[in-house]
């Protein structure tokens, strides 16, 4: 499992560094066991700007990077739900 509260810059933006952070993370999921259950935790931010949240960004533009067996769980801290991207 591993968890990210990483958001939107200030201004907006896509927070690259901080995706260079998610790419490691599934290039880290892509060498774990088949057998292992992998969880992507991320807290969910949204960005008006681009009109979707930091995780439906993630996982539309770097789908090809997400090994098939990992779960993308999004936490929206002020409802206190969970939601499966991936």
């Amino acid at each position: 499992m591993e968890c990210k509260s990483h958001t939107w810059t200030a201004s907006g933006n896509v927070p690259s560094a901080k995706i260079t952070v998610w790419n490691e993370a599934m290039y880290y999921f892509h060498l774990a066991p088949k057998d292992y259950r992998k969880v992507f935790f991320i807290l969910k931010d949204y960005s008006t700007k681009c009109s979707e949240t930091l995780g439906d960004y993630y996982t539309r533009t770097h789908s090809h990077l997400i090994p098939e067996d990992v779960e993308i769980m999004e936490y929206d801290a002020d409802e206190k739900t969970v939601r499966t991207l991936h």
